[in-house]
């Protein structure tokens, strides 16, 4: 097997990769060593987040729920990075990698915040899962600031925060790595190159050859991988976590990993990905698949068949039917938009609660609300 230093101290335009783009095992040192149970269950939560994927979009297109981004394509980098991690490591999440909350159980609330419900993000706290993050890098120093607290702590887990391209243009992205180099900390960084930042390609995001090597300019290492290669995005995400750690306890550092991947939808549902790039590029993208690669793999070692997959879908359609069926059940309060307004209750906030109540009193109902 490579060491945990082979596979971070690479150069950074030298893409780790397990997996052909048609599945063919092409590292063997890499392949790392899982049970079968592991593979399986990594491939059903990959196909899951395809599922939930086209799902969602369905019902946003119905109006059931708002804006909503796509994961389609990037299913790889999610869930191997996922797999990687212990149960008690914190994941920081940007928009799109629903993954992250697909590998640690999926609670079906999840569906609330898409829906407009806070309760959907309430839901991820004990799963170790910070809030979803919409505005861009802003969650990177937060991750920093964990991490660091971990640290103090003498604390065995780390901090991992997922983030576009895209991020890496703000000064929160810049920062996050200054402090996470100077001081140390626990933290793995997974930028998902999708190769688009909404509608800004790759090539005019940055003039950097790479992602991964702005790591360079903090400190630390910065690690290339196959993000359509869920067995690359865990070795390396593994390797990541372990020097975090660092059980000698001599030079833990943070890592940066660039998974590259493609996104194959739109941006979000109110986006138009035809103005900005061509069908021909998509379509070879998608000769990478990551759920057609992994499916080779497992195919090949005999670990899944069509008997088996076809269980998958039967279970994943009852699971994603279910959680409709309790997101559009759900009774919101509207109080409740009072209630975190601010840490300690204001006079104004208080006011502003009253004369809700009271009005509400006077119209027997919320259908003011809708007025």
């Amino acid at each position: 097997m490579v060491s945990r230093d082979d596979v971070l101290s690479r150069e950074p335009d030298d893409t780790v990769r397990v997996l052909d783009a048609d599945g063919t095992v092409v590292a063997p040192d890499l392949l790392p060593d899982l049970s079968e149970g592991t593979f399986v269950s990594m491939y059903r939560d990959m196909l899951f987040c395809r599922r939930f994927d086209e799902r969602m979009i369905s019902l946003q297109r119905q109006g059931r729920i708002g804006t909503y981004s796509s994961l389609a394509g990037q299913e790889g980098s999610q869930m191997g990075s996922t797999y990687a991690l212990a149960p008690e490591d914190l994941v920081s999440y940007q928009y799109r990698e629903h993954g992250a909350v697909v590998g640690r159980g999926f609670p079906w609330e999840y569906l609330l915040y898409w829906a407009g419900h806070e309760a959907g993000n309430e839901a991820l706290a004990d799963r170790e899962i910070f809030p979803l993050n919409i505005a861009i890098a802003d969650h990177l120093p937060h991750v920093v600031g964990a991490a660091m607290a971990m640290k103090l702590r003498e604390e065995s887990r780390v901090a991992v925060a997922h983030f576009g391209d895209g991020a890496t243009s703000e000064g929160d992205f810049h920062e996050a790595m200054n402090f996470a180099g100077v001081y140390d900390v626990p933290a793995v960084f997974v930028c998902n190159n999708n190769q688009w930042a909404i509608s800004t390609p790759r090539a005019r995001q940055t003039a950097s050859e790479t992602f991964a090597q702005k790591a360079d300019a903090y400190g630390f290492d910065g690690v290339r991988v196959d993000g359509m290669d869920p067995l690359a995005t865990y070795v390396v995400t593994r390797a990541a976590r372990e020097r975090a750690l660092d059980a000698a306890g001599e030079h833990p550092r943070p890592t940066l990993l660039e998974a590259v991947q493609y996104r194959f939808g739109a941006h979000t549902t109110a986006d138009d990905p035809s103005v900005y790039r061509d069908d021909e590029e998509v379509e070879e993208w998608r000769t990478k698949d990551p759920l057609d690669r992994f499916e080779t793999f497992l195919r090949d070692r005999g670990n899944l068949d069509d008997a088996r997959k076809a269980e998958m879908e039967s279970e994943i359609t009852e699971t994603l039917a279910d959680a409709v069926d309790r997101m559009e059940s759900f009774e919101a309060d509207p109080e409740a938009m009072f209630d975190h307004a601010y840490a300690e209750s204001t006079p104004a906030v208080r006011d502003q609660r009253q004369r809700f109540r009271d009005l509400r009193d006077r119209r027997g109902d919320e259908s003011f609300l809708r007025e």
